[in-house]
């Protein structure tokens, strides 16, 4: 069951990859069948969308989660108020001041950054000296400080990374997480009647992505730190985050993909959703003297891979019984034995067992050739890139230690366990560590 993808759809992205190095790891950067049944129907709703706008005005289309009583941000909805333990983005009830805010970063932005817009105005000389800049620094502050919340809520190893980064790398981080957060929840939360389209929703999030990339246009306060981390990382591509949209269609019920019958089929699906966080982050990480990005990008999307394999291994009982998935490559279930019958049922045994076996071998093969690339890095981004690693990666150490029972038990690695990991990550980033490794260590 494919749900919506067809074989030939399939088959027309995963030939379209790029294997890099003559490895493991392929780039799917910008790929997507048009013609397939996921892009023509989120393209109907885009045009829907915009037909909509043209007809009504874009204040009246009502777009995301429906409150209490009023309308969340994108992306916001009862989940993420609930982890973060109070309304996301309700700090200021002023649009006019969110986009002043706009207006003076991009008048700051360098010149030529982003094309002319009758909604991106800029400030000239006597705007600036007529306004509060500082009061606009703390709204922008205030923002970051919201989208590290969020970021600490929902990806605590992540957020532990990123307290080892230099301020403007950190707060650039949580700014790209954020984004990423609220595109995921646009797909993955459950909606209630009052809710919009999912694919109305998706759709006017990847234009609202297009406008701030090409005009530094913001719809609301979360994207002001997006807004910023674009003016002062220019090398901040779009492409990775419009991939990332072609990842949460595959999760869309009906015309998504909700079983993988090959390994390389659930390679596309980590490439969008994760290895995609990783090209994200290459720019604000920045490469160390002597490389480039094209040769750290092997590295980061195996970084991403290893990460969403983790994920995968981690939720396999979850994402059956709460959400009807399984994302275990089928070749793999058959070839040791494994049915659906008897993950939906959580019965664990040798099979099932050999089968975790082998899954976390191979992520951490990944992890391996993501190692390959911490050197790679400007000194400054080493230790959060190898800490986060060396964190995301006890997770398999855990399904070991619950006797690979994956489907009735969650590996949970405790914040202390994490934070004790920072010292053995720090020797790993210094050269005496390629001389003397520490035990397990190649």
């Amino acid at each position: 069951n494919r749900s919506g993808r067809s074989r030939a759809e399939i088959e027309n992205e995963l030939s379209s990859g790029r294997i890099l190095e003559d490895g493991p790891v392929i780039d799917f950067g910008s790929i997507k069948d048009t013609t397939s049944t996921a892009e023509r129907a989120l393209t109907q709703a885009r045009n829907d969308y915009l037909a909509a706008i043209s007809a009504e005005g874009k204040s009246a289309i009502k777009l995301g989660f429906a409150g209490d009583g009023q309308t969340r941000l994108m992306g916001i909805n009862d989940e993420v108020v609930q982890e973060v333990g109070r309304e996301v983005g309700a700090f200021i009830d002023d649009d006019a001041k969110v986009q002043l805010c706009a207006s003076y970063l991009r008048s700051n932005a360098p010149a030529g950054m982003f094309e002319a817009h009758t909604d991106a105005t800029v400030l000239s000389n006597d705007d600036m000296k007529s306004i509060d800049t500082g009061d606009l620094k703390a709204l922008l502050d205030e923002a970051y400080e919201e989208s590290g919340l969020v970021t600490e809520a929902f990806a605590k190893t992540f957020y532990i990374g990123t307290q080892l980064m230099p301020e403007p790398a950190q707060k650039a981080i949580w700014a790209v997480y954020v984004w990423c957060r609220r595109t995921d929840e646009i797909v993955d939360a459950p909606r209630k009647p009052e809710d919009t389209n999912m694919l109305t929703d998706l759709s006017a999030w990847e234009i609202r992505l297009e406008n701030l990339f090409k005009y530094g246009i913001v719809e609301d306060v979360l994207d002001l730190p997006l807004l910023d981390c674009k003016i002062k990382f220019p090398n901040l591509p779009i492409e990775p985050f419009v991939d990332m949209v072609r990842g949460m269609l595959m999760d869309i019920p009906d015309i998504g993909q909700d079983r993988y019958d090959t390994f390389e089929e659930l390679h596309l699906y980590c490439y969008r959703v994760a290895g995609t966080v990783g090209l994200m982050s290459m720019p604000i990480f920045g490469c160390a003297k002597g490389f480039t990005d094209a040769e750290a990008k092997e590295p980061a999307l195996s970084l991403g891979v290893a990460f969403q394999i983790t994920n995968i291994l981690r939720d396999v009982g979850e994402d059956a019984v709460k959400r009807g998935r399984v994302y275990l490559p089928h070749d793999d279930m058959k070839t040791f034995g494994v049915t659906e019958e008897q993950i939906f049922a959580q019965r664990l045994d040798d099979n099932y067992i050999a089968m975790m076996k082998f899954q976390i071998e191979r992520a951490r093969m990944y992890y391996e050739r993501a190692l390959r690339g911490v050197p790679m890095l400007s000194p400054e981004s080493r230790l959060p890139v190898q800490s986060s690693l060396d964190c995301y990666g006890r997770i398999l150490d855990k399904i070991e230690e619950n006797g690979y029972d994956n489907l009735t038990k969650r590996a949970y690695v405790s914040k202390w366990e994490k934070l004790a990991t920072i010292p053995f990550s720090w020797y790993r980033t210094q050269d005496l560590s390629k001389l003397i490794p520490l035990p397990g260590d190649n």
